[in-house]
């Protein structure tokens, strides 16, 4: 490998929305997520839409029946 073409990988602490966090490496200085495995459905098994922009709720009422 070439020397000084790879950027530093440092440890970091990345901060969940829901509150949790937990260390990783990455060549960024911090990192903030959406889900974790903390507040995932699939780890959690509790069913939670995460809706960005109002995006379930305009589902909803376009195939609503009237």
């Amino acid at each position: 490998m070439k020397q000084r073409i790879h950027p530093q990988v440092k440890e970091i602490k990345a901060v969940c929305a829901c509150g949790s966090s937990f260390v990783t490496k990455s060549t960024q200085d911090s990192i903030h997520v959406d889900i974790c495995s903390s507040c995932h459905p699939f780890f959690t098994g509790k069913q939670k839409l995460v809706d960005a922009e109002g995006r379930v709720e305009k589902f909803k009422k376009k195939y609503a029946k009237k």
